[in-house]
């Protein structure tokens, strides 16, 4: 729902729990920090003499002027769109990637960094203006983007309507909200059976057999809150490929090193020298946008990977220091008991 979801009421259990502490959110997509000066745990792991070229090379960096941030870009064949941090970050990464490809440490760079496919989902909800306490936020869109991050462009993507149960009639703000009518929903098929359709299609793309892939949503509330709601309406188990995701405002905070007011949808883009290209609280041209979004990100240097998970029902944090993992095989889940 884009940057709509700032404004739902969240219980607490879905705020972050023990794990999930400000340090930790850190942690995540934050190559810069091997820019800083090493302590004498890790000294011996950046003794090499490249690490100083990178040391040097950020300083110099960091005195240039936005103009010559972009110019440096151009004539290295980069992307110059963006805010001055932006730049700054994107030709960091660079030099560092080239520095660090020159070396014999180039070998204990992981090459299952990336995962090779990232799913992009972001749904739509059943809404009011003004949601009364204990609302139930029902799906009614079910997108998913498909990045290949190979190649850094989007391969393809599902979009499926759903047909809400407990709040069968679509509220008028809704309606203009998301750009679904009535119509749509009741011609649409229930959550259930949308669910079977999406893991069909993954299946399809032979992701979690053949290829390692990760869900990424445009914050907390996709996989925390909606779908959350709707397995428990639905009475059916979670997801199980669902259960760890990439949370991008996190990931793009963390890399950028800006504050979370920084990271609304129409924010990233704009920062990163881009525009909403679409209808805005269209599920499907709101994942298109966050792919884009992802794409620059891995393109500047980000190395995405989970940040947050279901456990036990609760929204909890993944450490970056956590095993990198792809998402299980799909399959749909169980009917509750």
């Amino acid at each position: 729902m884009g940057d709509q979801k700032e404004n739902i009421n969240y219980q607490d259990e879905n705020q972050p729990k023990h794990n999930d502490t400000a340090a930790q959110d850190k942690q995540c997509c934050t190559p810069d920090e091997k820019e800083k000066p090493p302590s004498a745990s890790n000294k011996s792991e950046f003794s090499d003499p490249v690490y100083k070229e990178i040391a040097l090379a950020n300083g110099h960096i960091n005195r240039m002027s936005k103009i010559e941030l972009s110019a440096k870009l151009a004539e290295l064949k980069l992307e110059t769109r963006g805010v001055k941090d932006v730049l700054k970050k994107r030709l960091k990464s660079y030099y560092k990637k080239q520095k660090l490809m020159q070396t014999v440490q180039t070998e204990s760079i992981s090459n299952d960094t990336y995962y090779e496919y990232i799913c992009v989902v972001d749904f739509e909800a059943t809404c009011e203006e003004s949601n009364p306490p204990g609302y139930l936020h029902e799906i009614i869109e079910f997108p998913v983007v498909l990045v290949n991050t190979h190649t850094l462009e989007i391969e393809d993507s599902f979009q499926q309507y759903v047909k809400p149960e407990v709040n069968s009639q679509l509220s008028d703000f809704c309606v203009q909200l998301t750009g679904i009518t009535q119509e749509t929903v009741d011609k649409a098929d229930t959550f259930p059976n949308v669910l079977q359709k999406v893991v069909d299609w993954l299946k399809e793309k032979e992701l979690g057999t053949k290829h390692k892939y990760a869900v990424l949503t445009d914050g907390s509330w996709d996989m925390s809150k909606f779908l959350n709601i709707q397995c428990h309406i639905s009475r059916i188990r979670y997801p199980q490929f669902a259960k760890k995701w990439i949370n991008i405002r996190k990931a793009y905070g963390n890399f950028y090193k800006v504050p979370r007011t920084q990271t609304k949808l129409t924010t990233m883009l704009g920062n990163l020298g881009m525009k909403y290209d679409g209808r805005p609280h269209c599920g499907l041209d709101d994942s298109r946008n966050i792919a884009r979004i992802a794409m620059r990100m891995l393109q500047d240097g980000c190395v995405l990977r989970v940040n947050e998970r279901m456990h036990a029902g609760q929204l909890m944090s993944v450490s970056s220091k956590a095993p990198v993992e792809g998402a299980p095989p799909p399959h749909c889940p169980h009917s509750r008991n």
